[in-house]
């Protein structure tokens, strides 16, 4: 990638899964494309049984049925092993800050394994476009490509032109960073202080306070005290699981005081 500077490995990836939930859904494929500074490329595409029945509206989309599945590997036969192939690594991809990176972090973590996903930069091509030129994968293939993209929802074909449109997003908008750095500060827009990626909590004089919400600007700790219910309404809820996390961590240190 001419355009984009790299200090270390970033991969490419792409996720088709059993549904759209990545609390809960499982991945069927999962396809990887990792590129080295020195500009060597590695690229790995692997079926994945998913423990369960593949709904018809998932097959729907990605072509991908039980009986295609039914003789490979789980994820926890593979996980070890893809994890090195991410080791060391920066992320990007076609939507992947929003479904791909939380239903693989959770894959993981149901493996007892880290992804670690707070020693990672990540650079999600959608972002970019839909906060440059709205639109979805096969419209940016048409708009950043020139072309159609004929085998959308196939792992590996996302995963091409997925890295194709990040080339020339970077070629076209000269105001974006050329560095994996600059380019994940860029795309997550977060506070310095903020105590989780999506900087649903932030850390003031040594306290976690909310910056979202009907609660923002107050203590954790203050809420937790005062309205536990909420507390469990957002671990209920469609949060990020690091931002729950920061939300367990505080009930978890009152129960122990």
């Amino acid at each position: 990638m001419a355009a984009l500077q790299l200090t270390r490995p970033i991969v490419c990836f792409d996720l088709e899964t059993t549904g759209i939930d990545p609390g809960i859904d499982r991945i069927v494929e999962i396809s990887i494309l990792r590129l080295e500074p020195d500009g060597t490329r590695l690229t790995r595409t692997r079926r994945i049984n998913p423990g369960r029945p593949i709904p018809e509206e998932a097959t729907a989309v990605h072509g991908i049925r039980d009986e295609d599945v039914a003789d490979a590997p789980s994820f926890r036969q593979v996980a070890k092993g893809l994890l090195e192939l991410l080791e060391g690594a920066d992320l990007t991809g076609f939507n992947v800050a929003r479904f791909d990176i939380p239903l693989l972090d959770r894959e993981f973590r149901d493996c007892k394994l880290n992804l670690a996903l707070d020693q990672r930069r990540i650079v999600d091509a959608m972002t970019i476009f839909h906060r440059m030129e709205p639109r979805d994968l096969s419209a940016a293939t048409r708009f950043y490509l020139g072309r159609e993209h004929a085998v959308a929802h196939a792992a590996e074909a996302d995963v091409a032109v997925s890295f194709e449109i990040l080339e020339a997003q970077l070629a076209r908008y000269d105001e974006l960073p050329d560095t994996v750095d600059a380019l994940d500060a860029w795309l997550r827009r977060v506070p310095e202080n903020a105590a989780d990626q999506s900087g649903k909590f932030v850390h003031e004089d040594g306290r976690v306070v909310f910056n979202f919400g009907k609660h923002k600007g107050k203590p954790l700790a203050e809420v937790a005290a005062a309205a536990p219910d909420y507390l469990k309404w957002i671990l209920g809820s469609d949060f990020p699981d690091d931002a729950k996390q920061v939300v367990r961590d505080e009930l978890d240190g009152q129960a122990a005081s």
